[in-house]
Parts: C-alpha cells; structure tokens; sequence
C-alpha cells in the first residue's frame, strides 16, 4: 500500500489536530497480514536480557529467579498500582501482541527478558488510566468500535474478523482495547495540561522560520528514535540489557515504526518514532557523534547510545543541508481488485484469473486520475485511491523506476501480490525543495516538543504520587 499524510495550511494549531494527525500517519503500520492502529497501542517497555547474576548475589535472589522460572497461574498478582491489581494473564497478553504485531517469533527466553519491562510499561498505563479517570475524561465505546473497525476495513477484513485473528494468536481482545483506550484518553489529559499552550502562533512560527533561514547551509537529519527510560541511574544495567534486546530484534527484521511505537517511553512513540528533521544543536553530544558514523537508510539500527534520563536507539532516514534539498513529488491513483483467497500460482482460483483479465482491461480502456479512483472505489477502496503527495527519492527502487517511467494518465501494467492486483496512474509530476518547512511541519514540531515536556512531566508527576505494592522483585519500580 502507497499512503502520505496532507500536512494542513492554517499557521495556528491545536493539540488534538496535531496528534490526531500523528494517529493517522500511525494507522497504516504492518501488523504481519492485517494493519495496527500503531497509535492507539503505544507500549512503552524496557527489559533485562539474560545476564549473568549481579557479583555478590544472595542465595535469596537465587531462589527467586529460580522461582520465577515456576509455571504461574494466570491471576497471580504481580503488583497492585493505586489498589489495581496487575496480574500475569496482563503482562502475558501484551507479550502475545507484541509478538503479534512485530511478526517475529517469540520464544520463552525472549519473553522472560521482555517481561521485566512490560511490567514498567502496564505500570505507566495503570497510572494514565487512573488520571484520566480522576479528570471525568470518557472515551465513548463507539470511538474504541471505530478504531477497531477502521483497522478490519483498511486489511479488507470482514466485520469483526479482529477478533476472530487475534483469538487464533491467543490474544485477548481486551488487551488492544485496553490499549486503544488509554491512548485516546492520554491525548485529551495532556490538551487539559497544555491549555493555552496547545496553540502555536502564527508569530512563534515565523520566529522559527527566521532561526532555520540563520542555519542555512548547515547540516540536518531526519531521525527516528526508540527511547528507553533508566529510573535509577546508579542501577541502569536491566533498560540496557533490555536496548541490547530491542537492537537485536530489529537487526532481524522487525520494523522500527511499530517497534518504536510499541517501546519507546518518548511522546515520539506516537508518530512511530519519528523525531523528522533536527539540527545537531537539537541533539545530545552523543547521538551527534553516533549518527555522524552511520549510513543514511538501509535500516542502519545504532548500538545504544546514553543520554539523559535512559537510552536511545536511532535510526537515519535522511540527510540534507538546510535550505538545499531538491527532489521531485508525484500525485497519483491507485484501484486495487482484490482476490477473495490468497494466490497460490501452482493453483489459480477462476476469480483470481477474472481479476486479472479485468484489471488488464482497465488499463487498456482507462485515461483519466478519476475513472482510477472510481474503479477503487467499486471495488471496496481497501486501499486509499489517493495516498497523497508522493516523493521519488524515498520510494523502493523497483517502484520509483516504474513511477518515473510512466508517462502521465497512462495506467501502470498489473501489479500482483498474494491478495490482489493494484493499478496506478500518475497524474502530476513536479521538482520541489524539500529543505523548505511549510508552517504546518514547523507547527508540529514546536508542538511536539511541548507535548514531550508535558508529558514526561505528568508521567513523573504521576509515579511520584502513586502507591505502588510490587509483589516481585522489580528494579527501579
């Protein structure tokens, strides 16, 4: 699937727009077959790798790993959060759907060095729950249904079918529900927070405009990062243990979008990670001196890199001087006919072969950016006709060789997967500047940067005043 978000034109802003926006841009992440509201399930973990036992550890602690290695009922208590009570079948749950959604598979000594920190991270989410409570702040259930829904339409998936693929991967639907909930009420607890700050003005965004034309020549780069927070900085040896671990799931495949939007403690978790384009001054000393030593792209992951308050993983998406980036943006449309089982070439079913045979016919017959989208349209739009402005330079190889070819209003030839067929016609082609920050990208980025303060705020604000009755030996809790 092609999709790019619209950025909006009004230089003032509001907090729900932006992160609503940042939901968005969330909502097309790969969940193996089916696609995850990424923003609406955000996790936050950390964990401890299997480390050699501490120097000088105790018979007693001995005892207790060993113990933890015991099978345990499903409602054991692992801890009571404000008299909540957390229990294995929550921890056990959110492991499933972290191996649900990375699409990598998940043994039991992985899972025992996740666990640790997905404690941490339902921890935070009990706390968040309790607040928006205390502040009256109701997430209707016809929002969670359509969050839910709005994840089986974009896959082509039947009503209800969710429920039915995350039963079959032994995972509770209250789990993602849970999930969904405590993002949604989140983002309306920091609004009450930024009040009048949740505004960005059209002055503060021209006074932005001026500091990045004073940069113009010098070096940005377009990160992503997974933040994982150390809460006793004299005893940080389970969150780099637990980095190690993340670091190594990525260099196998996993895709750092949703994996940062399921571990990383940062507000960037809700946009996948994604930090956009920074200047060194923006950054700590460390991360400079690690992003200067790696590749732009290639899913090029960084060892952990220490920085106040925990570690950060980052990734390099891209590199640019300021003020210089010429490239070039397409417009396009796309119909996608789906096949009604997935293709196996040694045996074509006869509405796989009518598929085909209609979607050549399409583009022999088709001319125009409107019939291609009315033809999605016809056929379920189970994926978007028009997935916005569209940049050559980031695309696949394979796919920004076909786009460039193609001249305009023609339709592509078939492109076949295993569930379906898409066609695309170019419509517009032009040459941009991408150096150039429209007010709405700098918008955001004042406005990120202020909902992290809030947030990171609020959340120690929150441990700070909480009682807190662990029922296993946790650090740091």
């Amino acid at each position: 699937m092609i999709s790019a978000s619209k950025n909006l034109s009004s230089p003032v802003f509001k907090i729900i727009p932006v992160l609503r926006r940042k939901a968005e841009r969330l909502s097309c992440m790969r969940l193996r077959s089916l696609t995850l509201a990424c923003s609406l399930t955000a996790l936050t973990l950390a964990s401890v790798a299997h480390a050699a036992p501490h120097r000088g550890q105790t018979q007693e602690a001995a005892a207790s790993s060993a113990a933890a290695k015991a099978p345990r009922p499903d409602d054991t208590i692992i801890a009571v959060v404000n008299s909540i009570p957390l229990t294995t079948r929550d921890v056990d749950n959110r492991g499933k759907l972290f191996a649900l959604s990375t699409g990598l598979p998940v043994n039991d000594e992985l899972m025992q060095r996740l666990r640790p920190q997905i404690i941490r991270q339902l921890i935070d989410e009990r706390l968040r729950t309790q607040e928006i409570l205390s502040r009256h702040i109701n997430t209707p259930p016809e929002q969670i249904a359509a969050a839910i829904a709005g994840i089986e339409r974009r896959n082509g998936m039947p009503e209800n079918a969710l429920r039915d693929r995350l039963a079959q991967d032994g995972v509770s639907l209250t789990t993602l529900i849970d999930q969904i909930r405590v993002q949604i009420g989140w983002v309306q607890v920091l609004r009450q927070e930024l009040g009048a700050r949740g505004r960005v003005s059209a002055k503060e965004i021209a006074q932005r405009e001026d500091a990045l034309k004073r940069q113009d020549g010098r070096t940005e780069y377009n990160l992503s990062e997974i933040f994982v927070k150390v809460d006793d900085p004299r005893h940080a040896e389970e969150e780099l243990a637990f980095t190690n671990t993340v670091i190594q799931e990525l260099r196998k495949g996993a895709p750092f979008p949703i994996v940062a939007a399921q571990f990383s403690q940062s507000q960037t978790a809700l946009d996948g990670g994604s930090m956009g384009w920074v200047q060194e001054d923006e950054l700590d000393p460390a991360v400079i001196d690690m992003i200067k030593q790696m590749p732009v792209g290639a899913g090029a992951i960084s060892n952990p890199i220490k920085v106040p308050g925990g570690f950060v993983i980052i990734t390099v998406n891209g590199k640019r001087i300021i003020g210089h980036q010429p490239g070039h943006v397409i417009s396009i449309r796309q119909a996608f006919l789906p096949f009604d089982a997935e293709l196996n070439p040694e045996h074509i079913t006869p509405q796989q072969q009518q598929t085909l045979q209609k979607a050549v016919k399409i583009a022999q017959t088709v001319h125009s950016c409107d019939e291609v989208a009315a033809i999605n349209q016809q056929n379920g739009e189970r994926r978007p006709s028009d997935p916005g402005e569209l940049q050559l330079e980031r695309m696949n190889p394979q796919m920004r060789g076909l786009l460039e070819s193609l001249p305009l209003n023609k339709v592509s030839r078939p492109l076949v997967s295993t569930d379906g067929i898409d066609l695309i016609m170019v419509c517009s082609k032009k040459e941009k500047n991408f150096a150039d920050r429209s007010p709405s990208e700098i918008a955001d980025q004042l406005m990120n940067e202020r909902v992290e303060q809030t947030a990171r705020q609020l959340d120690s604000d929150l441990h700070r005043k909480a009682m807190i009755d662990m029922r296993i030996k946790l650090k740091g809790v």
